[in-house]
């Protein structure tokens, strides 16, 4: 008798088991042929050579599935093993609109206009600023056009940065060592990445250095190859920093900075480097820009008259 040994690394098995191994059993029905035994985190499969590659082939679709779309439940199951084609089960992508799938499936869209034209932008550029107020989405749609990316294997991984630099508070006063001292200023950036990526991933991503996320000053000396790097609040970074940042780009990398000029939280008389920037890079050729405004406010109706309220007394354009 054949043996078939499958170790899933990719996946947590207890998501692709089932709960009480039901998505095993359902296998099982459907290769009544062969001995199937799931334990830790293989898959043993027991019969004849013909049955045994078809079943192999089967498991590395459902894989795929998973891998793509973070979703295992007897309907993707069934929709893959009765199948002829890839195109037979794939989920279909609706208006084009879907950037990534999240957490059970979850699709994850450009919602706004300008959204999509962030999208499109980083689809044409290798480097893209996107500059906006609270709540337009920079930051989440620049995470999740990195997780596409590492998913279809465009990157090797991604890296998210930010400068320590929040509302005149001062590192030294938190508790706690330096990576405590830093997480509360990344908080933004694993709340996006949780919406799309299970768990034990990614804190098996962020182990392997996969994903990195650390504030600016650590880029400082890399060279950032096979990378989707997002500057996140970049209207705190100073001159120095940015151009810093900017000269890390290596080769097969993408580059998206996004910031809010009118949340400036440097000492006065120091110029923001994101402001500075969108002029000095303005024409060019490669350097995408897109200005996201109220419009494109996704958080509670109250932020967008927030920000209206704001503009009128800081006349900020």
């Amino acid at each position: 008798m054949n043996e078939l040994i499958i170790e899933l690394t990719e996946i947590s098995p207890r998501d692709f088991f089932g709960l009480e191994n039901a998505n095993i059993d359902l296998l099982k029905k459907y290769f009544p042929k062969l001995k199937i035994v799931a334990r830790g985190n293989k898959i043993k499969a027991y019969g004849d050579e013909e049955v045994l590659e078809e079943f192999d082939k089967r498991i590395t679709m459902l894989l795929e599935q998973v891998a793509k779309y973070n979703k295992l439940d007897e309907n993707v199951i069934e929709r893959v093993l009765l199948s002829r084609t890839k195109d037979d089960y794939e989920t279909p992508a609706g208006s084009g609109e879907v950037i990534v799938h999240g957490l059970s499936g979850k699709p994850i869209k450009a919602q706004t206009a300008n959204q999509r034209k962030l999208v499109a932008l980083m689809t044409k550029n290798d480097m893209v600023f996107a500059v906006g107020p609270a709540g337009t989405g920079k930051t989440y749609t620049g995470v999740a056009l990195a997780v596409r990316a590492l998913k279809d294997k465009a990157v090797k991984r991604i890296i998210l940065t930010r400068p320590a630099v929040e509302a005149g508070e001062n590192l030294g006063f938190l508790p706690g060592d330096l990576k405590e001292k830093l997480d509360p200023y990344m908080q933004p950036l694993y709340d996006a990445l949780r919406d799309m990526i299970p768990a034990e991933k990614l804190a098996s991503h962020i182990e392997n250095g996969i994903i990195q996320i650390a504030p600016l000053a650590f880029m400082r000396g890399r060279t950032l190859d096979n990378a989707f790097v997002i500057l996140d609040e970049a209207q705190n970074t100073t001159h120095a920093q940015m151009k810093m940042f900017l000269t890390r780009m290596g080769k097969n990398a993408k580059f998206m900075i996004t910031g809010d000029p009118g949340q400036i939280d440097l000492p006065r008389r120091i110029t923001s480097g994101l402001k500075e920037a969108l002029l000095v890079l303005k024409d060019v050729k490669g350097v995408g820009m897109i200005h996201l405004d109220d419009k494109d406010v996704i958080r509670h109706r109250l932020v967008k008259e927030v920000i209206a309220a704001y503009k009128k007394i800081e006349n900020v354009e």
